[in-house]
């Protein structure tokens, strides 16, 4: 007599629903790093062992040869208050992100954070890790 089994286990394995994985996952990073640009001017931050985001993204950058710059556009620092008061307007937690590069002097960021200190906005130091 021949016993034997009449239902055999396929041990093939399907890999297109892993593909489709894949694919979804290739299409998420591709669409999501589109989404990340730098909005201030290009500096060399200073390092940092802790990373803090803000809600609002509204930066102000100093360049090496100590421009002002709010997101990208040059504005003298006699104008600096009055335009970041204007973009800051009906903010519910206006935050400047202050984008200074490491070669610029204490001094012309402590003026930034006098400015946001005098208006009550708050502000967070940006730096690499």
């Amino acid at each position: 007599m021949a016993i034997g089994s009449r239902n055999k286990v396929s041990t093939e394995f399907n890999m297109s629903s892993m593909t489709d994985i894949v694919f979804l996952l290739l299409i998420f990073f591709m669409v999501t790093s589109t989404q990340i640009s730098p909005n201030g001017l290009q500096v060399t931050l200073p390092k940092s062992a802790n990373q803090v985001t803000p809600n609002q993204r509204t930066s102000v950058s100093i360049t090496p040869d100590l421009q002002f710059a709010i997101e990208k556009q040059i504005i003298p620092f006699e104008q600096l208050e009055d335009a970041l008061k204007t973009k800051l307007q009906g903010e519910a937690e206006p935050t400047i992100l202050l984008r200074v590069d490491k070669d610029v002097p204490t001094g012309e960021t402590v003026k930034v954070m006098d400015i946001a200190n005098r208006n009550k906005w708050k502000f967070v130091l940006a730096t690499k890790p």
